[in-house]
C-alpha cells in the first residue's frame, strides 16, 4: 500500500510516517500545503491519500475539490480534528472515501486504509450521528424536499437491491459479483440512487438506506 500523507503540521506528518511504516506501509510523500499534495498525488499516483481539513492557504477541501477535477480518483480520507458538520459535508461532498479523527486509536489507522482501497465509506464512530443529522437537515437547494422515504420509492426495484448492497458497505465490484451484473452497470444505478434520494455519496445513500430497513446497521462502516 503505497500513502500519501498531505497536512500542514509537521509533528504530525513525522508520527503518521512512523507508524504507517512500522505496519509495513509505504509512504511515497509528506507534504504541508494542499498545493504540493496535488503535485504529488498526480505525479506520484499513491494508491491512497490521508488529507487534513484545516490547512493555511488551500484547505483540505479546497485540495479534494482539485484533486477530483483534475480526475484523479484515488480514495482520500480525510483525517482531522475537526468535529464541524460543514467539514463532514465538504468531505463527503467533495468525493472523500472517509473521514476520520487524529485521536482514533493508532491499531485502527491501518484496518480503516484497507477498507477504503476495498471501496469501502469510512467514517469515524464519533461522526456518523453527525452523518445522520446532515442527511435528513437537507441544504434548501437539495434536488426535491421530500422525506427519504418518499424518494426511495423512487427507486427501481433493482435500485433497491443494489442501495441495499451499498447500505452493507459493498463496493461496485463486490455487488456486480453479487447479482452477476458489470461493474459499469453497477456504478449507472448508483449514480441514478444517488440523484433520486438528492445526496452527494455512498455514505448518506447507505445512512437513508440503514434507517429505512435496507442493510444493517453496520453497513456505513465506522472506524472503532
Amino acid at each position: 500500500m503505497r500513502v500519501l500523507l498531505i497536512d500542514d503540521h509537521a509533528l504530525v506528518r513525522k508520527g503518521m510516517e512512523e507508524l504507517l511504516s512500522s505496519r509495513g506501509v509505504e509512504v511515497v510523500a509528506s507534504v504541508g500545503t494542499g498545493e504540493e499534495g496535488v503535485s504529488q498525488a498526480l505525479a506520484l499516483k499513491p494508491d491512497i491519500i490521508l488529507l487534513d481539513i484545516r490547512m493555511p492557504g488551500m484547505s483540505g477541501i479546497d485540495t479534494l475539490n482539485k484533486l477530483r477535477s483534475s480526475g484523479l480518483k484515488t480514495p482520500v480520507l480525510m483525517l482531522t480534528m475537526s468535529r464541524e458538520d460543514a467539514d463532514l459535508r465538504g468531505a463527503l461532498q467533495g468525493g472523500a472515501q472517509g473521514y476520520l479523527l487524529k485521536d482514533m486509536e493508532p491499531e485502527d489507522l491501518l484496518p480503516a486504509l484497507q477498507a477504503a482501497l476495498r471501496g469501502d465509506n469510512v467514517v469515524a464512530k464519533e461522526m456518523v450521528d453527525t452523518l445522520a443529522r446532515i442527511v435528513q437537515g437537507k441544504p434548501d437547494d437539495a434536488p426535491s424536499q421530500r422525506q427519504p422515504a418518499a424518494l426511495l420509492s423512487d427507486l427501481t426495484p433493482r435500485e433497491h437491491e443494489i442501495l441495499s448492497h451499498v447500505a452493507e458497505g459493498q463496493s461496485n465490484k463486490m455487488i456486480a459479483r453479487a447479482l452477476n451484473i458489470t461493474d459499469g452497470t453497477v456504478k449507472l444505478h448508483v449514480k441514478s440512487i444517488l440523484r433520486k434520494l438528492g445526496v452527494h455519496s455512498r455514505v448518506e445513500a447507505a445512512v437513508i438506506a440503514v434507517e429505512h430497513g435496507l442493510g444493517r446497521k453496520k453497513s456505513v462502516r465506522s472506524e472503532e
